[in-house]
C-alpha cells in the first residue's frame, strides 16, 4: 500500500499563514535569499581561504629566510672551528620560534639536529625519515599535525656536506584558523537567517498594498461599489498609481451599475402599464369571442399566459430595483411563525393538490420580520419545491428555534442542484441549464428576490442540495426581542 504525502506551502513567520509557492512574495523572497546566501557564502569561503593563505605564506617566508642564510652561518662559524662546530652552532642559532632543523649526510645518516627535537617521538622520527621534501617551503600533513617544511643541499667551501631540513609545526595556528573559519561560517549562517527574515518582512510590507487591493476586490458587491475605496499610505509610486486606477475603476463600475439599475426600474415601470392594458384586452377578447376556432383560442390563451408572465417578471424587476435603491420598505413586527408557516402549507396544498408536511416545534416561535414579505418568500420557495419534485414526493416545512434565531427549512426530494450551480443560484436571471428544468415556468428572479427580502429583514437564506436527492432551503431570522 503506497502512502502519499501532500505538499504543504511554507508558512510566513510573521503572519502564520501559508504562502503559495506561485505567489510573487514567495518568488521574490526565494530569489533574494538565494542571492544573499551565494554572496555571503562566497565572502566566507574567500575570507577563510585568504586567512589560510596568509598563515601559510607567513611561515613559508620565515623558513625561506632561515634556509637562505643557513649556509652563510655555517661558513661563518666554521672559520672559528671545525665544520661540525659550525653546523651545531648554526642549527642552534636557527632553531628559534618553533623551527626545527636537522642535517643528513648523503647516505642518510643524521649529522645534527635541533636541541629541542625529541628523537623518541614517532612524529619526529616520521618527519626525519621523509625522503621527498620540496626545496621550497610547503605545507604537508603528517598524521594530525600540519608542518611547513623544505630542504636545501648544504655546500661548504665547495664541498657537499649533505642536506639540511627546516620544519615549522603550525598545528596550533591551523586549529585556531579552522576554529575562526567555523565561527565565521556560524556568524554567516546567523546573518543569512536574519537576512532571510528581514527580506521576507520587507517584501511582505512592500506587497501589503496589493494584498489590500485583493481583499477589497474580494469583498466587493454591487451595492458597495459607490462607497468602496482603497486607501494606501507610504506605498511606492507604482502601487499608488495602481491604487488610484483601481479607485477610478470602482467609480466607473458604480456609475455603470447605477445606470443599469435605473434603466431596469424605468423600463419595468414604463412597460407594466401598457402590458396590463394588452392583457385586459386579450382576456376580454377571449371571454366575448364566440366564433373563434380552437387554434385561435389556443393562440389567445398562449398570448395571455406570456403577457401575465412578462408582467410578473416586470413586477419582480421593480421589487429588485426598489431593493437596490433602498426604497423597498419593510414593516418589521413580531410574527408568529407557527401560524404563518401552517397557513402557507395549507394554502400551497390546496392550490397544488400536493402533500405539504409541517414539522413544527411545540414552542411558540416569534420572529422579527415583515409578515407579508416573509409569506411571499415562503410561497415562492414552496412553489419551487413543488415544481422540481415528482408528484408522489411530499414537501416538508420544518420550523426550529434557537436562542437567537428562528429557522425555517423548505425540504424537497426532487432533482436537486449540483454544487457548480449552488453558488450562483441566487443570482438574477440565473437558471440551471439542464433538460429537466428548461420546460418549467419561471423568470429566474424568484430566488434573487427571496434573498433580497430576507436580507432586508436582517436574516439570511442558504441552500443545501445534492443532485437526485433534493434540496433544502433554509431561512434564518432573528428572534423578536420585546425589550428593544
Amino acid at each position: 500500500m503506497k502512502s502519499t504525502r501532500r505538499f504543504r506551502f511554507p508558512i510566513n513567520p510573521f503572519t502564520g499563514k501559508r504562502i503559495s509557492t506561485s505567489s510573487l512574495q514567495f518568488r521574490l523572497t526565494l530569489e533574494l535569499v538565494v542571492l544573499s546566501i551565494l554572496g555571503l557564502s562566497s565572502v566566507a569561503v574567500w575570507a577563510g581561504w585568504q586567512l589560510s593563505q596568509n598563515l601559510i605564506v607567513a611561515h613559508k617566508g620565515t623558513l625561506e629566510y632561515i634556509s637562505a642564510r643557513f649556509p652563510e652561518q655555517v661558513e661563518l662559524y666554521s672559520e672559528m672551528g671545525s665544520i661540525e662546530v659550525g653546523l651545531n652552532r648554526s642549527v642552534y642559532k636557527s632553531s628559534t620560534g618553533g623551527v626545527m632543523v636537522w642535517v643528513k649526510r648523503n647516505d642518510g645518516m643524521l649529522l645534527v639536529n635541533s636541541p629541542g627535537m625529541d628523537m623518541q617521538s614517532s612524529k619526529i622520527t616520521q618527519m626525519i625519515s621523509l625522503t621527498q621534501v620540496p626545496s621550497e617551503p610547503s605545507l604537508i600533513h603528517i598524521n594530525d599535525r600540519y608542518l611547513v617544511i623544505c630542504a636545501r643541499t648544504l655546500t661548504i667551501k665547495n664541498q657537499l656536506q649533505g642536506t639540511v631540513y627546516f620544519s615549522k609545526d603550525i598545528t596550533t595556528e591551523k586549529h585556531q584558523l579552522n576554529h575562526s573559519i567555523r565561527s565565521l561560517i556560524a556568524v554567516s549562517s546567523l546573518v543569512i537567517l536574519l537576512l532571510m527574515l528581514a527580506i521576507a518582512n520587507r517584501i511582505r510590507h512592500a506587497l501589503h498594498p496589493l494584498e489590500q487591493m485583493s481583499q477589497v476586490a474580494s469583498t466587493l458587491s454591487a451595492d458597495d461599489l459607490n462607497a468602496a475605496k482603497l486607501e494606501l499610505h507610504q506605498a511606492p509610486d507604482e502601487i499608488l498609481g495602481l491604487a488610484q486606477t483601481f479607485n477610478e475603476m470602482l467609480l466607473r463600475l458604480s456609475a455603470s451599475w447605477e445606470q443599469q439599475r435605473q434603466f431596469v426600474g424605468n423600463v419595468s415601470h414604463e412597460l407594466r402599464t401598457p402590458l396590463t392594458v394588452v392583457l385586459g384586452y386579450l382576456q376580454s377578447l377571449l371571454r366575448r369571442g364566440t366564433n373563434f376556432s380552437d387554434y385561435q383560442k389556443q393562440a389567445l390563451e398562449t398570448a395571455i399566459g406570456e403577457t401575465e408572465r412578462t408582467i410578473r417578471m416586470l413586477e419582480d424587476l421593480l421589487d429588485l430595483a426598489r431593493a437596490d435603491s433602498g426604497n423597498l420598505h419593510f414593516s418589521v413586527n413580531p410574527v408568529v411563525l407557527n401560524t404563518l408557516v401552517a397557513e402557507v402549507a395549507a394554502m400551497s396544498q390546496t392550490v397544488s393538490n400536493r402533500e405539504i408536511t409541517l414539522v413544527s416545534t411545540d414552542q411558540e416561535v416569534v420572529a422579527s420580520a415583515d409578515q407579508n414579505r416573509l409569506q411571499q418568500v415562503l410561497i415562492n420557495l414552496v412553489d419551487n419545491a413543488i415544481k422540481y419534485s415528482s408528484p408522489e414526493q411530499p414537501v416538508d416545512l420544518v420550523l426550529e428555534k434557537t436562542e437567537k434565531h428562528a429557522i425555517i427549512h423548505i425540504c424537497d426530494g426532487g432533482i436537486g442542484i449540483s454544487l457548480a450551480h449552488q453558488n450562483r443560484i441566487f443570482e438574477r436571471f440565473y437558471r440551471v441549464d439542464e433538460s429537466m428544468t428548461r420546460s418549467r415556468d419561471g423568470t429566474g428572479l424568484g430566488l434573487a428576490i427571496a434573498k433580497s427580502l430576507i436580507e432586508g429583514m436582517e436574516g439570511r437564506i442558504t441552500l443545501r442540495s445534492k443532485p437526485g436527492e433534493g434540496s433544502v432551503f433554509t431561512i434564518i431570522l432573528p428572534i423578536w426581542n420585546s425589550q428593544l
